[in-house]
């Protein structure tokens, strides 16, 4: 018992006293078996043919065999055209010994993809196929290759480095053979399924036997020599691997693009770096606290999504697949001999040197199943993508508030003071959160008997003032008899199994614990029923739910995760399925609340997530420092989120570990004001950071950041509308908008909140102005928000003031901001309050701009409940227009003033048109030195169509 003690305090003293991480802890690319030997594979030497006389060519689709040319073992490849400019490559063994794990539909794609027409023929040893939107693939026979040309350009070359390499499956050789490792090799072989006679040409059936005497030998020796091919170990922890090697590989080249972009979560640049001098960047879900700046290490969760961006078009690349994935980066220049031949094919083109981007990508098994969006423009990329994978519902409007955490609030009286303090200081504040220790010994979907008894009554005195509560539910669940869901959960023997059959038991923070396995539907169906009050004792339905933990971390496993030859229900290998796990948590975690309430949208956060995971929620970047250093990269890190379908997204405010200095907390506040998840969270160990507890100086800055949030509420929820409507990232980078100009292309420390707004917060200790670009051209007119003064520099740098008080916040030439200005203690009490428009005209004297209205806590907007109204100013008018005729939706709010910034001269009069056609004239004020009017009580309703007319 003793040592059972020690032990247990070991692990926990060392989450929580390391202050670095430990990077010996987690592998390199070196130490992971398949990873080392496939970034290893010699270049231009592929052995893989298609064998043109298997084409089965379909309406939508074409499928060939693929013969690698060393071991005679057959692949097939299917090319299937998708809508919206979309076309999927998959490859996959043609008769393996065991099924190859494939995501279930629902899982990672959010339905079927819609099959797409395609024009397809072959041309000698070529294959062409005709997509849509003028965009060709171009397969060769020997050595296998494939091009992607738009426009008569390539845009995307697969297997033009010959890296393709799929292990196929096998049955374990005996270890005692007695012919030695030769006849071991040749055994594994004659378990493999060899090509029928009828199946290859005679020809072809030479060339096999010529290569074998030559080639067959060396290879296999060197395949069987290979390290970790059916065990490997690591800090003590061995791997079995009963289904032996099942590593795929290929790669993927983008010709004529300088930077590539995406495939969270690393906490570095957002244009990817080349990784030839460092590891790959690493795709595993892992609890990696205190986690280390610029670094290729896996973190927390994982989009196997890539953009590649140019002055031309943009094209993604979505790797499906689920297990550990690495991906190396590299610069070159694009063959010049290929781009002759491609131009001389396709009768276009040019063999002009341009630049490319070479990658890599090694995962440790599955399939090879490859989406390719093809844009060609920012947008249709994203929309690309959520047309797979599923875009961010509409979220509450309390979820994009302001929220208040850390570990832990000791009682309910803390929680109350906490409540209250928000309210003595005029903060607003919509959420409060309790971490590990509100539970009964970290027992999930409980409450600590002595601290919170009264936990209802606690939750309807924070409701009372119109806010919400968060608890955490994470997926280990304690291994104690007398804890009834884990009793139930081990009765129904729902819990994940270790590779020998029992119960996997790892260690958390509740010590001895199992995990659920939510890739059965009926766990997740139970795990569901979990959050209905009659079950969660204590809870009502104005608690919501944070799922943390759930990458899955284990203490005392590998990787502190869990051993990936742990057996799921369905007979998997947790390896081939791991990235997946914590989003599946945060799905039975979603489903659970619309279980408890139908008609209430939910809100749950999570800390692991891959594709698909947006569908469910909001996700944060994990346990981050507070130094200036992670302030900085939380803006590089929530861009990557955010194109690749995690648009719900932010980092801990003030920093998880340490403790800031007012400065920084105060910064922090500012950036996170203006990022899409604004939540404050501290470690256990961290002093108390509520803003009262600051100088005044301070307390009041931060006051106006968070102010300056909740006035915005209503553009973000618009933002979040359209998210939902059309896929893209509610934060984005500056190229999305200004795809031509390469300026844009590297910056990382600026950022668009939708189209309106460019945002640069300050991350350097002590700094008071730093020189910051304006994208555009000299028609392009930026309004900094504070002064309502257009900048002077079009299209270029240009110094800005960014004194304590203040974060660098413009306002772009041409659209139209709504803003609720009215102070309230919680964004639902200013549900009927009044709006201010800005409007920031551009060099023609226009503007545009849009607002989403709803009940913003239920499904009901899906009924047509809402209303979205567009306006347009332009020739001295301004019009509020409805544009979703289907839909109807009331409010009580109304239009309480107008600025208008860039106006060149002082009107005769200014006269509000009603919806009755009723004319009234409007007080207004006109300042000349700053050329800003303003127009005061229109008094008209939000929500009906009418006129502001200026008289000139």
């Amino acid at each position: 018992m003793k040592i059972f003690k020690l032990n247990l305090c070991f692990i926990f003293l060392s989450y929580f006293c390391v202050r670095a991480v430990d990077r010996a802890n987690f592998k390199t690319c070196d130490q992971s078996g398949f990873c080392k030997q496939l970034r290893s594979m010699e270049k231009g030497n592929s052995p893989y043919k298609l064998l043109l006389n298997t084409l089965n060519i379909q309406k939508d689709s074409l499928q060939v065999d693929l013969l690698n040319n060393k071991n005679n073992v057959k692949l097939v490849l299917k090319l299937s055209g998708i809508r919206d400019n979309i076309f999927r490559l998959r490859i996959t063994e043609k008769d393996p010994l065991k099924p190859r794990y494939e995501p279930a539909i629902g899982d990672v794609l959010d339905s079927e993809p819609k099959l797409e027409s395609i024009t397809v023929k072959r041309e000698g040893q070529t294959v062409k196929v005709n997509l849509k939107n003028d965009a060709v693939v171009i397969l060769d026979e020997s050595p296998f290759s494939m091009q992607v040309l738009q426009s008569g350009e390539p845009v995307l070359l697969i297997n033009s480095r010959g890296l393709l390499r799929f292990e196929h499956t096998r049955t374990k050789p005996e270890a005692e053979a007695p012919q030695g490792i030769l006849s071991t090799v040749l055994s594994w072989f004659s378990n493999s399924p060899q090509p029928a006679d009828d199946e290859v040409p005679v020809e072809e059936n030479a060339e096999n036997e010529n290569h074998e005497k030559e080639n067959k030998e060396e290879a296999e020796k060197k395949e069987t020599d290979e390290e970790g091919v059916w065990e490997e170990s690591f800090k003590g922890h061995t791997d079995s691997k009963p289904s032996g090697p099942q590593a795929i590989g290929l790669d993927f080249s983008f010709p004529g693009f300088e930077n590539v972009y995406g495939i969270p979560e690393h906490a570095d640049s957002f244009a990817l770096k080349s990784t030839r001098d460092t590891d790959p960047y690493r795709l595993y879900n892992l609890d990696v606290f205190e986690y280390e700046l610029h670094n290729p290490m896996a973190l927390y969760g994982s989009v196997p999504l890539m953009y590649a961006h140019n002055e031309k078009r943009t094209i993604g690349l979505f790797w499906l697949n689920t297990a550990e994935t690495w991906i190396d980066i590299g610069s070159n220049t694009a063959d010049k001999n290929m781009l002759s031949k491609l131009a001389t094919f396709v009768g276009v083109g040019s063999s002009d040197e341009m630049p490319q981007v070479d990658t890599h990508w090694m995962s440790e098994s599955g399939i090879i199943d490859v989406f390719f969006l093809l844009g060609p423009k920012p947008n249709d990329a994203f929309r690309q993508y959520g047309s797979l994978t599923g875009t961010t519902p509409l979220p509450p409007l309390f979820s994009i508030a302001y929220h208040q955490c850390r570990w832990n609030y000791n009682d309910e009286e803390d929680v109350q003071t906490v409540n209250e303090g928000f309210d003595t200081h005029d903060i607003p504040m919509d959420v409060i959160w309790l971490d590990i220790e509100h539970t009964n010994g970290k027992r999930y979907f409980t409450w600590d008997g002595a601290k919170f008894s009264h936990s209802v009554d606690m939750i309807n005195k924070v409701a009372a003032r119109g806010r919400k509560m968060v608890t955490i539910v994470d997926p280990h669940l304690k291994r104690d008899d007398n804890y009834n869901v884990h009793s139930e959960c081990r009765s129904k023997g729902y819990y994940i199994k270790n590779k020998d059959g029992n119960d996997y038991d790892g260690w958390c923070w509740p010590g001895s614990s199992s995990w659920p396995d939510f890739f059965k539907p009926e766990v997740r169906e139970w795990w569901a029923g979990k959050f209905l009050t009659s079950e969660y004792v204590g809870s009502t339905h104005d608690l919501f739910t944070w799922n943390d933990m759930n990458e899955p971390s284990v203490f005392n496993g590998p990787e502190i995760t869990m051993h990936k030859d742990a057996k799921h229900l369905d007979g998997n290998e947790h390896r081939h399925v791991h990235n997946l796990y914590g989003t599946l948590v945060h799905r039975a975690t979603f489903e659970g609340q619309l279980k408890r309430d139908p008609n209430q949208r939910p809100f749950i956060l999570s800390r692991a997530f891959f594709a698909g995971s947006q569908r469910y929620g909001a996700v944060w970047t994990g346990d981050n420092m507070s130094e200036w250093g992670h302030l900085k990269i939380s803006v590089p890190m929530l861009l990557s989120h955010g194109i690749t379908g995690i648009s719900f997204i932010g980092a801990d405010v003030g920093g998880f570990f340490k403790n800031p200095d007012a400065e920084l907390l105060t910064r922090w506040y500012q950036a996170g004001a203006y990022q899409p998840f604004f939540r404050a969270h501290a470690h256990l160990d961290t002093r108390r950071r509520e803003p009262w507890l600051f100088d005044d100086k301070y307390k009041n800055i931060i006051r106006d950041a968070i102010r300056a949030r909740y006035a915005l509420l209503p553009f973000w929820y618009t933002l979040f509308y359209h998210g939902e409507k059309e896929g893209g990232p509610v934060m984005k980078p500056l190229w999305v908008d200004f795809p031509k100009q390469k300026e844009t292309f590297t910056i990382d420390d600026q950022y668009l909140i939708g189209s309106v707004l460019m945002v640069k917060p300050v991350t350097e200790q002590g700094s008071s102005g730093f020189r910051m670009f304006f994208p555009g051209d000299s028609t392009t007119e930026w309004y900094d928000i504070y002064s309502k003064q257009p900048v002077k520099t079009h299209g270029g740098y240009e110094f800005v003031s960014a004194p304590l008080e203040k974060v660098p916040v413009f306002q772009r030439g041409g659209t139209i901001l709504p803003r609720k200005n009215r102070i309230r203690r919680a964004s639902i009490l200013a549900k009927d309050d009044p709006y201010t428009l800005t409007i920031a005209l551009d060099q023609n004297g226009s503007a545009v701009g849009d607002l989403y209205i709803d009940d913003y806590m239920t499904h009901e907007y899906r009924q047509n409940k809402y209303t979205l109204r567009k306006f347009i100013y332009e020739n001295n008018m301004l019009v509020n227009k409805n544009i979703s005729p289907m839909s109807q939706f009331e409010t009580k709010s109304w239009l309480e003033k107008i600025e208008i910034l860039g106006m060149k001269s002082k009107p005769i009069s200014v006269q509000v048109i009603g919806e009755d056609k009723s004319t009234r004239d409007l007080e207004f004020n006109f300042e000349p030195s700053k050329q800003v009017l303003t127009i005061r009580k229109p008094d008209v309703n939000i929500a009906q169509d009418w006129i502001i007319s200026l008289r000139r």
